[in-house]
């Protein structure tokens, strides 16, 4: 399924998937979303662009093996629930910071964090999952 129109295509719907992605990812707090359907709706972009393009393409285009954003997700997750107990509370409490920048109250938080390195280890498993099957067809 190499057609020119989807070959022309897909960079642009691979760049609005993950844009997309990223919405869904910081949404997820307060509304339906998060750090899981994020991490598919941008692996599905990712796979888009390998079908469309050959996997040596999206290789290059990721600069990191997919299986090194999962274990980079893996990491800032366990860094996310870590932080309480260096707070003093249990595992995994949420724990939240308003710093100003630029005059903006911007509110952090663990929760963001831990879906945040959900999404990579979601983006970065579904991914491999879909190059090594792509490169096997």
């Amino acid at each position: 399924m190499s057609t020119l129109i989807f070959r022309t295509i897909a960079p642009f719907l691979t760049a609005l998937m993950i844009l997309y992605s990223v919405f869904v990812l910081l949404r997820g707090h307060n509304d339906p979303g998060g750090g899981f359907i994020g991490g598919l709706i941008a692996a599905s972009g990712v796979a888009i662009y390998g079908i469309a393009c050959g996997v040596p393409a999206v290789r290059r285009a990721l600069k990191f093996h997919p299986m090194s954003l999962a274990g980079f997700g893996l990491f800032i997750a366990s860094i996310a629930g870590m932080l309480s107990i260096f707070a003093n509370v249990p595992f995994m409490t949420g724990l939240w910071v308003t710093p100003v920048i630029l005059g903006v109250e911007i509110a952090l938080s663990t929760p963001l964090l831990f879906d945040i390195g959900v999404y990579f280890v979601v983006m970065g498993s579904i991914a491999s999952i879909a190059l090594t099957l792509e490169e096997r067809h």
